[in-house]
């Protein structure tokens, strides 16, 4: 058996753990292969791979991206390219949506009385790449809201009295971008995507014809029966089965990190890149 984490985020997106600090955790807690998939950037991912490396652990580059789509949908890259073109410039291209979609909450909640700025959610993610994760926090800080799910389920969803939605790249654009780089693209948490997994057949169909490589079998809140009903779907589909924990840390809904897994689960070889 084998533990790994291929879903893991930072301080350089919404996570609270800087690269060095997960990697600290990772290793704490025996996790064997990890990825940081940071949502939109990769510039934590060379000080991630750096410790991973101190560590004995098996670091490989990784992402995630929102794709465009009628709910959730989270695509993850993993052992590309970092320096890529293509996707750093559509990476890049995401920050800014996303900023310019923060400003336009933050605006929103000015409107309902709360005295927040943009510059204040900056300073609280310490980074560039702002989230509503961060809003939110700065919410529960000012005592305006008591959490974080609070937050969301008031303002910050989608139906909220603040959101404010952001321009997205098509799944078959992010799967290109991610092959384009020599990476392998995997479906993220697909019951965030769809809550029955039996609705999910005809989605990974159009989704495997673009290139999808995996689907994340193991996921935070997955039941056993679950898990099994992916694997599944990914054997029907010729995916291969991923698993993480979607760890950010602090009071995420994700606890902590890491899932046990067969040694057969992953070509490993392929997978890791030689990282």
């Amino acid at each position: 058996m084998l533990k790994i984490d291929l879903h893991l985020h930072s301080t350089f997106s919404d996570g609270v753990f800087s690269p060095s600090a997960l990697v600290q955790r990772l290793a704490s807690e025996g996790v064997s292969v990890a990825s940081l998939t940071d949502h939109d950037t990769v510039d934590g991912v060379a000080l991630f791979l750096a410790g991973c490396r101190r560590r004995s652990i098996r670091g490989v580059s990784g992402v995630e991206f929102s794709a465009a789509f009628d709910g959730v949908l989270h695509i993850l890259g993993y052992r590309f390219d970092v320096d890529d073109g293509p996707l750093k410039n559509a990476l890049e291209k995401n920050r800014r949506a996303r900023h310019e979609r923060n400003a336009a909450i933050c605006g929103k909640l000015r409107d309902l009385g709360f005295d927040v700025t943009l510059e204040e959610a900056r300073a609280l993610a310490g980074s560039d790449v702002v989230g509503r994760p961060h809003l939110a926090r700065l919410l529960v800080n000012r005592g305006y809201v008591p959490n974080v799910k609070a937050a969301f389920d008031r303002y910050l969803k989608r139906g909220g009295a603040a959101y404010a939605p952001r321009p997205l790249l098509p799944p078959d654009e992010c799967i290109r971008l991610i092959r384009g780089a020599g990476g392998l693209p995997v479906l993220a948490h697909p019951l965030q995507t769809t809550p029955d997994l039996d609705d999910l057949p005809p989605l990974l169909e159009k989704l495997k014809d673009y290139g999808l490589w995996g689907l994340e079998c193991w996921s935070p809140g997955n039941s056993p029966r679950q898990v099994f009903r992916a694997l599944e779907i990914a054997e029907q589909f010729g995916l291969r089965p991923a698993a993480g924990s979607d760890f950010h840390g602090g009071g995420h809904a994700s606890a902590g990190v890491g899932v046990i897994v067969e040694e057969g689960l992953l070509p490993w070889a392929r997978f890791c890149g030689g990282l």
